[in-house]
């Protein structure tokens, strides 16, 4: 009991302190586990011993990093990215492990060890790529969905590879037929739980639902994914295939989204602890006396895997820039690639100083992944020089675009913020030029006129072909802090008196922005809580001009460039007046209500001076009701008028005159 507890201890320590490390250097949690695995393993300081105890638990965290994957699972994705997936992602995979498996031939390694490993090395790391794409905007340019769409395949390629790598560790002429009973069982298994657990899964999970315990949903979701994991293990094939099939389950019920936040602390955890296991695979002592090989295996990999997905991207029509940004962003190895080593290490199939090469290589290109993808614009240009002819064209066309405009407005983003501006600029025939990394939206907005250009809003050569100099205002309309700053930071350098307004989410960033250069931040989630503090006073029937008072009140003490004008506005909020002002009030109107059953012209509100402003109708609102449309038991009636006319109104509505 004491050596569990001293265990679960160290661990506990090690991951808060890893987390907080990494956190500091914003660098992905999963590197951190795995190097403290390497320092308290039995092959280095010897805190934690390689004992079973630890591996089986460290188990159920693949187990819910496949359930995670199934829920992922989605086939209207899929479909939108078919020819990404389906069709460079499956080239991918496919071509470097026939290209893995032919080299190790050289060096003396089996076709099934080779096959193995091949597997192995093709998965790079969804989760350190994906966070770096968001973080520098480029998660909608065309070689970040090259790249998601090649990791969504790589994901879905782990199942089989699951199925196929513990057949191939039979020997003999019955590896064939080995292999082929562990598909068609695979294929069985999965069958019957997708056709027959479909329909017990949906009215299980509406009747444990409806019992509104969290604590009973949560119970429920765990029976769920372990149960299938074991059911699967029992026919001979693995947890992670079952967790897989019911995250795929869940996926396609309305439950998705409510089990995903349910499941992500365990998953998060666990995961951590099977990284930490991964580490303390890795023997220094072997990795040294081997470390020609280790440097062999990165050159490979690295350089061998961006190869190979550039020349596939080329292929599958793109430009060479694109090709190789694509090839950058997964030439390392992957989360997925270390369940696969494992499960190879498990049955044998690499010999032990292999592996610890192999997995040493592993570490050493994701470490390098950060690297590769923040100076791929630079290796781009040196390895291209039709990069350079690409960019110059592309600033030509926003410098044409923007040449004939003179005190206009930058737009960086033209997502629904940056539509929403533009219909405003428009109505007050203000110049603008948008900038938006995202191509179909680009070609949408110039299909219908407007001026909408292909760009990198945080690049300082793109800002000065959109006339950055003789611009009036610069508005970032997508919420990406780093982004932001660089822009920010561009600004600052070259027009430091041009204001920027920056759009945020909440309030966590506004004074970062601020120190930045930022004229202003407009946070949503305040800018909605005013919102619907304004709506709660109205339907409350607070009248309109104090309503609107205090929304102004509370802009002018966070907006400086409103803080002058409200505060020469000389008010009081009791005002003589205020019972002049029109409000809002909501009538039920019942059963035995007088205008039930009648037209809403015949009831005489319009003689009080009353304004029906809407009808809601059993949840349903109808803004602006026609004067023909029949009254029921049950609608609701916002009305707008003075006060004294709006209890006549209700009046009137419910006895009559």
């Amino acid at each position: 009991m004491t050596d569990s507890l001293q265990l679960l201890l160290i661990l506990l320590a090690v991951a808060v302190g890893v987390v907080v490390l990494c956190r500091i250097l914003r660098l992905p949690a999963m590197l951190g586990y795995l190097l403290v695995g390497i320092l308290i393993g039995p092959h280095a300081l010897g805190w934690i011993h390689d004992a079973p105890e630890t591996r089986h638990l460290a188990e159920f965290g693949v187990v819910f990093l496949m359930f995670s994957i199934g829920l992922e699972f989605s086939l209207a994705r899929l479909r939108s990215m078919q020819r990404l997936v389906f069709g460079l992602g499956t080239a991918q995979v496919v071509a470097t492990i026939l290209l893995v498996m032919f080299t190790s031939l050289f060096f003396g390694l089996d076709w099934r060890a080779g096959l193995a490993l091949g597997g192995v090395l093709a998965m790079s790391s969804t989760a350190i790529v994906s966070k770096l794409l968001i973080e520098r905007a480029e998660l909608s340019t065309p070689h970040g969905q090259r790249i998601m769409g090649v990791l969504l395949f790589q994901d879905l390629a782990v199942v089989p590879l699951i199925i196929i790598i513990p057949a191939l560790a039979n020997s003999g002429h019955s590896i064939y037929a080995t292999l082929g009973i562990a598909l068609f069982k695979a294929a069985l298994v999965l069958a019957a739980l997708l056709i027959f657990g479909q329909r017990l899964l949906r009215p299980w999970f509406h009747l444990v639902a409806r019992q509104k315990s969290s604590e009973l949903f949560m119970l429920n979701v765990l029976l769920f994914t372990l149960g299938l994991a074991y059911l699967t293990e029992l026919a001979g094939l693995s947890l992670a295939l079952g967790a897989f099939v019911a995250g795929m389950l869940i996926s396609e019920t309305e439950y998705r989204y409510q089990v995903e936040e349910d499941i992500k602390p365990f998953r998060d955890m666990l995961l951590g602890l099977f990284f930490v296991t991964i580490g303390m695979l890795l023997d220094l002592g072997s990795v040294i006396a081997g470390f020609g090989w280790v440097l062999l295996i990165l050159l490979i990999l690295l350089p061998f895997k961006a190869a190979v997905v550039a020349l596939l991207a080329r292929w599958f029509a793109g430009n060479w820039g694109e090709a190789i940004r694509s090839g950058l962003g997964l030439a390392q190895a992957g989360e997925f690639g270390f369940v696969l080593l494992t499960l190879t290490g498990q049955v044998n199939l690499l010999p032990p100083d292999v592996m610890q090469n192999v997995l040493a290589a592993m570490l050493i290109s994701m470490l390098a992944a950060p690297f590769l993808i923040q100076y791929a614009e630079v290796i781009v240009r040196n390895l291209t020089p039709s990069a350079w002819m690409d960019s110059a064209m592309l600033i030509h066309q926003i410098a044409v675009k923007s040449m004939s405009s003179d005190a206009h407005i930058i737009v960086c983003g033209y997502g629904r913020s940056g539509e929403t501006l533009a219909r405003f600029l428009t109505r007050e025939n203000f110049r603008f030029i948008a900038l938006d990394i995202d191509p179909r939206r680009v070609h949408e907005a110039a299909a219908h006129g407007e001026s909408v250009v292909y760009g990198d809003a945080a690049k300082r050569e793109v800002l000065l072909a959109a006339g950055l100099m003789r611009a009036k205002t610069l508005v970032i309309t997508y919420n990406d802090k780093h982004s932001a700053l660089k822009i920010l930071h561009h600004v600052n350098q070259i027009r430091p008196d041009l204001p920027v307004v920056v759009r945020t989410t909440d309030d966590a960033h506004i004074e970062e922005l601020k120190k930045a250069g930022a004229a202003e931040v407009v946070a949503e989630v305040t800018e909605g809580s005013v919102m619907l503090a304004s709506q709660a006073l109205l339907m409350s029937g607070v009248p309109l001009s104090r309503v609107i008072r205090r929304v102004q009140e509370s802009r002018a003490g966070r907006y400086a460039a409103f803080s002058g004008y409200f505060r020469t506005a000389q008010y009081t909020i009791d005002e003589p007046g205020e019972n002049l002002q029109p409000r809002f009030l909501s009538v039920l109107l019942k059963d035995d209500s007088v205008a039930t059953g009648r037209k809403l012209g015949d009831v005489g509100l319009a003689e009080l001076d009353v304004e029906v402003n809407a009808v809601r109708r059993r949840n349903v609102y109808g803004a602006q009701p026609s004067e023909d449309m029949l009254l029921q038991a049950g609608d609701i009636l916002v009305l707008l008028g003075l006060p004294e006319a709006l209890q006549a109104a209700e009046l009137q509505l419910h006895k009559g005159q």
